[in-house]
């Protein structure tokens, strides 16, 4: 039997039968294969996959999301490669689909993810749970839209220091953001590089500061705030605005926990 799913990107992924030898090159989606009881069938992650712990501690790992150890993938013959087109060099993935199946994510909205999950579950003989994740998902997120009184306002959410980056218009953060409330101060798509000495004319009611790819201190509010010195500067958990996989399980309670103190 063929296995034949459709990526994120149109392309159509062929495998002759499901997968045996998974490479996660995505931590999201590392948690995600997780989560859909495929332990013994991963065989490599990166060193950003933290989620499981007992995977991280475990499993081989590939090198990084944007610099892949290529040699180290081939030694281990994947039969299926899952990674996203944002969170990966477009280098190593053509490099590597020239030699084994790739998978490929492009995620902004919810329903991407959702569309995401379903497809990995397809693809690797695992829909009957993945069915459930997103059921799931979907019920959390409409009890927090019909139940949760948003924020209101404009956020500025920083991802990295030094240079400063920002999560703009056309993200999987900005997408998230909304659902509590809030308009992005920022018409840049993507995630451009800002100086704040720039930023005169915004006026973020929130700045978010992330937890991840860059780890923001409590240092960092104290030099932010004095750029926007009307505006509430906060650390927040990135995994839970960027993490499209079965993290958004959780991501709406804390979104909820997020609003309650912002308002208390």
């Amino acid at each position: 039997m063929f296995v034949k799913v459709t990526d994120q990107l149109n392309r159509e992924v062929y495998l002759p039968t499901f997968p045996k030898r998974i490479i996660s090159i995505v931590p999201s989606q590392t948690e995600l294969l997780y989560d859909l009881g495929l332990d013994e069938r991963v065989v490599g992650i990166t060193k950003f996959c933290i989620h499981p712990n007992e995977w991280f501690k475990t499993k081989v790992r590939i090198g990084g999301t944007k610099n892949l150890n290529l040699s180290l993938i081939e030694e281990l013959q994947p039969d299926l490669i899952i990674g996203n087109k944002e969170e990966n060099s477009k280098s190593d993935i053509e490099f590597l689909e020239k030699k084994f199946p790739v998978w490929i994510s492009d995620i902004v909205t919810l329903e991407d993810s959702l569309d995401a999950i379903k497809k990995i579950g397809a693809l690797t003989n695992s829909q009957t749970k993945s069915e459930s994740i997103c059921l799931n998902i979907l019920s959390k997120s409409e009890k927090f839209i019909s139940s949760t009184i948003k924020l209101s306002g404009t956020f500025l959410y920083l991802i990295w220091y030094n240079p400063i980056m920002a999560a703009g218009k056309n993200t999987f953060i900005d997408s998230m953001c909304k659902y509590l409330g809030l308009n992005n101060c920022l018409t840049l798509n993507r995630y451009p590089e800002i100086k704040f000495t720039e930023l005169n004319n915004i006026h973020p009611t929130y700045v978010f500061l992330s937890s991840e790819p860059f780890p923001f201190k409590e240092k960092h509010v104290k030099e932010i705030q004095n750029y926007f010195p009307e505006s509430k500067i906060l650390l927040v958990d990135g995994e839970f605005f960027s993490w499209y996989g079965s993290r958004l399980l959780q991501s709406f309670k804390y979104f909820s926990e997020l609003i309650t103190s912002l308002k208390n």
